[in-house]
């Protein structure tokens, strides 16, 4: 059986890409078969494990161009990992998509034609609660939400989570959130204590127990194009990613 989980959260630097980059590595690491989605125009999922943003094919042409999703896949230098790029192009998407008709349906009726060759699709979503958010949450089982242990992280939390049931009510009644994960946490300070006790109390039991730390290994990774498994796997942030997604594993 697949799985389909979009990361997301319309706040910039939460480590949204840092998680899906690193949870997809460490699964494809663990024999799934597994396929990243990069659907924010910066594309740094993409160039994140080692695949060049300037692909022929990209996400853009799945959504916008009809081109079959297999079409676009590149093998990532990663065991088991594909990744669907993305580039600049997408930028310019969510215009394009407007006039469509089921607009918000395109890239699960793509996704729907290979679902079954990937145990796990991880879709790295923009920072933006726009149209192509809304087509990765039609097209996805579950959330996962990465929240920074930082003043103002639970900001504009009401607002995802109004559109999460606008999309559970109109075109996705099965949705649900995977689970919601603190990220650059600084355990030497009181604001960091703080927020995980806020983020608990507002997400209940869907907060992980794994907290991601600040780690100069995990912010380094990226400029490397190597996940933080593969660039530093002793390093304290692959030691949490990989228990964050043995607690993912767990609850499938």
């Amino acid at each position: 059986m697949s799985k389909v989980i979009a990361v997301v959260n319309q706040k910039g630097g939460v480590g949204k890409t840092t998680t899906a980059v690193n949870i997809s590595s460490i699964l494809a690491k663990k024999g799934k078969r597994v396929l990243l989605i990069d659907a924010d125009p910066q594309g740094n999922a993409t160039s994140g494990v080692g695949v060049d943003k300037n692909t022929e094919k990209s996400i853009y042409d799945v959504i916008i161009n009809d081109t079959e999703i297999e079409d676009a896949l590149v093998k990532s230098p990663i065991k088991n990992l594909y990744v669907c790029p993305s580039n600049i192009n997408l930028a310019g998407a969510e215009v394009e998509l407007v006039p469509m008709m089921s607009r918000e349906q395109k890239l699960k009726e793509k996704i729907e034609n290979i679902k079954e060759k990937f145990h796990y699709i991880i879709i790295d979503c923009p920072p933006s609660l726009g149209l192509i958010t809304i087509n990765a949450f039609t097209s996805s089982n579950s959330l996962l939400i990465p929240i920074q242990c930082e003043y103002y992280a639970l900001e504009g939390v009401g607002q995802l989570m109004n559109t999460v049931e606008l999309v559970k009510k109109n075109l996705n009644k099965d949705l649900y959130i995977e689970g919601v994960v603190l990220t650059m946490n600084d355990a030497r300070t009181n604001l960091s204590n703080q927020v995980i006790a806020e983020v608990k109390n507002y997400f209940k039991n869907n907060v992980y127990k794994t907290i991601i730390p600040r780690n100069v290994k995990l912010s380094e990774a990226p400029s490397f194009g190597m996940p933080i498994s593969v660039y530093a796997p002793k390093s304290k942030g692959a030691r949490c990613y990989e228990k964050l997604t043995n607690e993912i594993l767990k609850n499938k």
